[in-house]
């Protein structure tokens, strides 16, 4: 959640970040509402308790009629200030579901609007030109099919819609890319870790996929538990009621695990290949740091993105994500984006995103500062490999003309030195 003291003294600031979201700003109204409902039944509640206190004392030092009216008074009263303390739970419950409400700031720098709306950052690498090799670029399903990489009908036969199997030389480049990005996360510093893919509640509710994104979730029905989408929630949770000394900052994490969405609002899209489905494996960096160091931080894990899409070898982009596009917790981000040889266009592939203070507030994630006080650390997550969709950017973009596939130098070592995957007899 945000700073509940931005909201008190700069409302004008939290409803322009929302409006920068296109979200209807009446919430920051009903916020102060709430806040203001809650102070005045704090003050009630304790108005009354500081008379019961009172009447106490004036009990035992009154006689007679005197002391029968204090007497009935203090019943009177003991009533009253149990529904003023009733009154005051209704009130914070209030105010927290107001703040909890609220998405995070958003970033100066990123922009206004909807999904279409991002600013292009930079253009890595050119887009390569299948028509002068004087062949039309296939699919990765297709590819995958040559290859015995890819088994979409299986998946789809065992599992439903939106699922697959990777075999022979797709598993094996699968395992390829988590061990290349491990390695990667591994020397520039990161603790790696497997986490677990099933959360409690508030750990979905802490890094807000409870809101904006409930519907994406799978819940366990009857066990109160939830599949993650990203393993950005069980890292966020990690340290969750815990007090980080600040010589320990920044702390990085890289979580390899299982993800797995309903992709409840994308009926209709990318319904062919692996792009877009159930279940995938992905490498996540995650960070805790200051808020102060938070933004240089943010730089660097998109820069360790860049270089991971800079060893496969392929064109992408890097966008700073509009605000309408963030979510619910995330103050900016920036996505990479490859080109897709068949659908000639950008597709999303890496992201990383600053939280800022808002996930550690919900989490009770602090750290002591120079007067020996605590204050919210900062959480940051990044992806460096979401396995399926760099696959399909690495087949089609190196792809022959005879269906086989050149392994980007930098991968080799991890497919025991291959150059080239081939297709397989039919």
């Amino acid at each position: 959640m945000i700073d509940p003291r931005i909201l008190r003294d700069d409302p004008d600031r939290v409803r322009a970040s929302l409006a920068k979201r296109e979200m209807d700003t009446e919430v920051v109204d009903r916020a102060l509402s709430a806040d203001s409902a809650r102070r005045a039944a704090i003050a009630e509640f304790e108005a009354k308790r500081a008379e019961q206190k009172g009447l106490g004392k004036q009990v035992a030092q009154a006689q007679g009629d005197e002391k029968a009216a204090l007497l009935a008074r203090t019943k009177a009263l003991a009533a009253e200030v149990k529904d003023a303390q009733a009154r005051q739970g209704e009130a914070e419950e209030q105010w927290a579901a107001a703040l909890s409400s609220l998405p995070n700031l958003t970033a100066e720098e990123s922009p206004a609007g909807g999904e279409e709306d991002f600013t292009v950052l930079e253009h890595v690498g050119s887009p390569r030109d299948f028509a002068a090799e004087g062949f039309e670029p296939r699919d990765h399903v297709e590819l995958g099919r040559m290859l015995g990489a890819i088994d979409l009908e299986r998946g789809a036969k065992v599992s439903g819609s939106r699922f697959y199997y990777f075999t022979g030389a797709g598993a094996r480049l699968h395992r390829a890319l988590v061990n290349m990005a491990l390695d990667l996360a591994a020397a520039n510093g990161f603790t790696e870790v497997v986490p677990p893919s099933l959360v409690k509640p508030r750990a979905m509710e802490g890094t807000g996929f409870l809101g904006q994104a409930a519907d994406d979730v799978y819940r366990i029905e009857g066990q109160d538990l939830y599949l993650v989408g990203t393993s950005e929630v069980p890292m966020a949770a990690f340290h969750s009621d815990e007090i980080l000394e600040s010589a320990s900052l920044p702390l990085r994490y890289a979580a390899y695990s299982p993800c797995f969405r309903k992709e409840a609002g994308s009926h209709g899209k990318d319904t062919r290949g692996i792009f877009r489905v159930h279940w995938f494996d992905k490498v996540e960096m995650f960070v805790y740091t200051t808020l102060e160091e938070s933004y240089a931080e943010h730089e660097r894990l998109l820069a360790w993105e860049r270089e991971f899409l800079d060893k496969l070898e392929i064109a992408y982009r890097v966008i700073d994500v509009a605000a309408g596009d963030l979510g619910l917790s995330a103050f900016r981000k920036f996505d990479c984006e490859a080109w897709i040889p068949s659908q000639e266009r950008y597709r999303e592939v890496t992201s990383t995103s600053n939280c800022t203070e808002f996930q550690a507030r919900r989490l009770d994630v602090r750290t002591r500062t120079g007067e020996g006080s605590t204050t919210p650390v900062a959480t940051l997550n990044g992806t460096l490999c979401s396995v399926n969709r760099p696959i399909i950017a690495l087949l089609e973009t190196h792809q022959q003309a005879d269906g086989s596939v050149r392994v980007p130098e930098a991968l080799r070592p991890y497919l025991g030195g291959d150059e080239v995957l081939k297709p397989v007899a039919p």
